[in-house]
């Protein structure tokens, strides 16, 4: 057994500061493990959101030395320990306590985006016909744990704080596998680029680089999103159907 020393962000409401504790590490533990080993031996009140322990839930998330991060996800022996471990709660959303951050905002968008609307059945029997490509397409999407780590490392909520203009890379990723899929009728174009602020992404994908399921964010996601807004509101010949045909403003 080896010592270890973690910097944990203690506090309430925005307000703290780090304490350092000092304790055992073995082989194979994740930082999820010393943070509940420090909870069980030193820090009793210590508050910390966790659920499944096997990157499934999304819940430990955390920045990790300055990284957005899944504590159960995180082996310590992929970590210098020969200096402090630092360990703070998320930055895009508000403080709540030690190391729990309020989720609320990315609940309150989700239900902004207009839902899933299948086109009427292909088939007398109430089926419908899809090529298997399409399918594969946003598969991808569904990976998603939602553990927002994409929106905390996100530039545009975490350094600039347009919560209320940008609905954040998550939602774009849930966005294009509604828009993606073959069997979607509805139009999001327009609120993609008024009240969700797709524009406001300069691709700098920094959310694929977190992503605890490796899905392509920017690139699969973001990027052809953009693609269709701009088809669709800054194409000159779209713009010139609109003003001669009956498109939608």
């Amino acid at each position: 057994m080896a010592k270890a020393t973690f910097r944990i962000w203690r506090g309430e409401r925005g307000r703290g500061a780090f304490c350092e504790y000092d304790t055992e590490v073995a082989p194979g533990m994740v930082v999820l493990d010393a943070v509940h080993q420090i909870q069980a031996e030193q820090a009793g009140d210590l508050a910390v959101r966790w659920n499944c322990k096997a990157g499934r839930c999304g819940s430990c998330s955390a920045e990790i030395n300055g990284m957005p991060k899944l504590m159960c996800m995180t082996r310590l022996n992929a970590l210098a320990l020969d200096r402090p471990v630092t360990i703070e709660p998320m930055k895009a959303f508000p403080h709540v306590k030690d190391l729990v951050t309020d989720l609320a905002w990315n609940y309150a968008v989700k239900r902004r985006i207009p839902p899933f609307q299948p086109r009427k059945p292909d088939a007398p029997d109430g089926t419908w016909r899809i090529a298997q490509a399409d399918v594969d397409r946003v598969q991808e999407f569904r990976k998603c744990i939602e553990c927002y780590l994409c929106q905390d490392v996100c530039h545009v909520l975490r350094e600039h704080h347009l919560h209320e203009q940008f609905m954040g890379p998550r939602f774009l990723v849930y966005t294009a596998a509604l828009e993606m899929h073959p069997l979607d009728v509805d139009d999001r174009l327009a609120p993609l680029k008024k009240e969700f602020g797709v524009g406001l992404c300069n691709i700098t994908k920094c959310c694929t680089k977190v992503c605890p399921e490796s899905i392509a964010i920017t690139d699969n996601a973001i990027i052809p999103l953009k693609e269709r807004v701009v088809d669709r509101f800054f194409d000159p010949l779209t713009k010139l159907f609109r003003i001669f045909g009956h498109s939608e403003t």
